[in-house]
């Protein structure tokens, strides 16, 4: 019986005594999915936390498990997975099941588009994704059964190897071979369709092998048998028979087409659960450490929530139980733990967005993915395009991409809210570049303004798609045009100041117009160490000067610096930055 935390006040009470904690402001990943880090101050060091937020995974989101390498035998990278799907799917995502480092089968269930891949593990809970989106957050048990020509016989397992006087069946997703298993009697089914649960799956036995291996061609599968389960298979299925197979979960799960195995359970009914009584040892949840987990709000949103750990003064990680009380602070009512440690990851688009402790990103069975399927535009070559010969920000590349074919129409909107280009047609799947600047008229494409200087200020670049199951999608980049900054140089870049020696470095810059203007130097992790100026400055060359101190007016340790200079005006906020190198020589 799952224990819950008795009282909604004991609850209440953590969420209040939170640590301090500082919050990067939310990024866009993609249209309604969002993505944000933090560090919590705690007295056992500090934690980093990585949060995605995306919606209900109906119509255009689908929240899905991701096989490796599309086989159970096999190890993966999640930001790989990604990159290799990328044609189908823009993808943000966690790793998935616990599995064996041996050989990357999973641990538990893996269900995908109505199809099993891997049976549950029935002493730990599984997560389901129902066909209207919600997370169901269960454990499910697995039996099965098989018939030739004798009476209905127990089928012991699936995808995996049969014990004594046992009975495996082996789909195409398993791998191209079945495993060495001595004394086995196997006997192949074509053609074999898909392993859908609680159906009836029948097919023909088309030949018969004693005590090898064997193959496991697309569309087929394999039953492979010991001992006593084996005299039966090979007396009641010879070439030729016709046999059924029925992979049963308990419950059904009718209504859930993707699932994944793991746990424990965290949250049941928006409280987190301290002691789910599932098959872990302590070691697995008490320790701080780095942690992965999925869970649902009350309106069905999905949240994956990634914590680094074993990264003393960095991260020091979390319990599982701390990791249950994230998910309710982050309003989840439902939530499940996956595997964690040197395996805890979280991806976006090929790109790994924590901090994995192994130090590089760990190969696993499985990842659990949100994927979105309209369009998708990634952000700007550069944020700030500034045009003016310094060599920096000097162009822009605008691109979008689609999954499906659609009906397309691109827009650019001036800063002054203009239409300056617009375009409408077919796309088949695939990624387009958008020109910029904006080009001139042609027979696919009428320009509304007239070409001209590049107008500075905030553009906008729109793209619109309805797909060929009529799904409507948009997605949108601001960047702006602005050359207030340019042409910033330090010197010297290496800045040497021996004892009782007075030195400046200079910063100078080039201004087109008035702007606020602050120059800092920073740490190259972006902490201030000095403002050298903060005020106004009219057009035209400007500079200002360091002497190598803190703000304090003490010697700033050697090493790299970060010189950023950042101007504000009526078209924005712009900034250059430049390294400086500061060497103390011993005295």
């Amino acid at each position: 019986m799952v224990r819950l935390l008795a009282a909604a006040g004991l609850v209440a009470l953590a969420v209040a005594a939170l640590p301090a904690t500082a919050v990067a402001a939310p990024a866009q990943l993609f249209p309604g999915v969002t993505y944000e880090n933090s560090v919590q101050f705690t007295p056992r060091g500090p934690v980093a936390l990585h949060v995605v937020r995306g919606p209900r995974p109906t119509g255009l989101y689908r929240l899905r498990p991701v096989l490796s390498n599309e086989s159970v035998l096999s190890r993966e990278r999640v930001s790989s997975m990604q990159k290799r799907l990328s044609s189908q799917a823009t993808s943000v995502g966690v790793n998935g099941d616990f599995f064996s480092l041996s050989d990357g089968r999973p641990s538990g269930i893996t269900l995908r588009d109505g199809v099993l891949v891997t049976q549950p593990n029935p002493a730990r809970s599984s997560v389901g994704v129902m066909l209207d989106g919600t997370l169901d957050v269960r454990k499910i048990a697995f039996r099965g059964t098989w018939r030739g020509a004798g009476p209905r016989r127990t089928l012991t397992v699936f995808n995996k190897a049969p014990g004594p006087n046992q009975i495996a069946l082996f789909s195409s997703d398993w791998g191209r071979l079945t495993p060495q298993v001595a004394g086995s009697y196997s006997v192949v089914l074509a053609p074999f369709p898909p392993t859908a649960p609680n159906e009836d799956i029948e097919a023909v036995v088309t030949r018969t092998v004693d005590n090898a291996r064997v193959g496991i061609a697309p569309g087929t599968a394999v039953l492979v048998a010991r001992g006593n389960a084996a005299a039966n298979l090979r007396a009641e299925a010879p070439v030729d028979a016709a046999v059924t197979v029925r992979l049963i979960l308990q419950p059904d799960w009718a209504t859930v087409s993707d699932a994944i195995g793991g746990g424990p359970l965290l949250v049941q009914s928006r409280r987190p659960v301290y002691r789910a009584n599932e098959a872990f040892e302590a070691l697995q949840l008490a320790p701080r450490g780095p942690r992965s987990a999925v869970g649902q709000t009350a309106d069905g949103s999905v949240l994956f929530v990634t914590t680094d750990g074993r990264r003393p003064g960095y991260s020091i990680g979390m319990t599982n139980f701390e990791l249950a009380q994230t998910l309710v602070r982050l309003g989840a009512v439902r939530g499940m733990a996956l595997d964690g440690g040197g395996s805890a990851t979280m991806a976006f688009n090929g790109t790994v967005l924590n901090r994995p402790s192994d130090g590089r990103e760990r190969a696993i069975a499985n990842s659990l993915m949100l994927q979105y399927f309209g369009v998708y535009a990634p952000p700007p070559l550069t944020a700030v395009l500034s045009p003016n010969g310094d060599g920096v920000g000097e162009r822009q590349s605008l691109s979008y991409k689609v999954v499906r074919q659609s009906e397309v129409t691109v827009t650019l909107t001036a800063p002054n809210g203009v239409v300056a280009f617009t375009e409408t047609g077919p796309r088949a799947p695939g990624t387009y570049a958008v020109a910029f600047p904006p080009p001139p008229p042609s027979p696919a494409a009428k320009q509304v303004t007239p070409p001209g200087t590049l107008q500075q200020g905030a553009w906008t670049v729109t793209v619109e798609a309805v797909d060929d199951q009529g799904l409507p999608s948009t997605a949108s980049r601001r960047f702006s045009v602005n050359t207030t900054l340019g042409f910033l140089r330090v010197a010297p870049a290496r800045f040497v100041v021996r004892p009782k020696q007075a030195r400046t470095a200079a910063v100078g810059w080039k201004q087109d117009r008035p702007a606020r203007v602050r120059v800092v130097v920073e740490t190259t992790s972006g902490v201030p160490v000095r403002v050298l100026a903060s005020k106004r400055f009219a057009g035209g060359s400007q500079t200002a000067t360091w002497n190598g101190t803190l703000r304090n007016g003490k010697p700033a340790p050697g090493g790299a610096y970060l010189v950023r200079v950042e101007a504000r005006n009526e078209l924005g906020l712009t900034s250059l930055e430049r390294v400086i190198r500061l060497v103390r020589p011993a005295k």
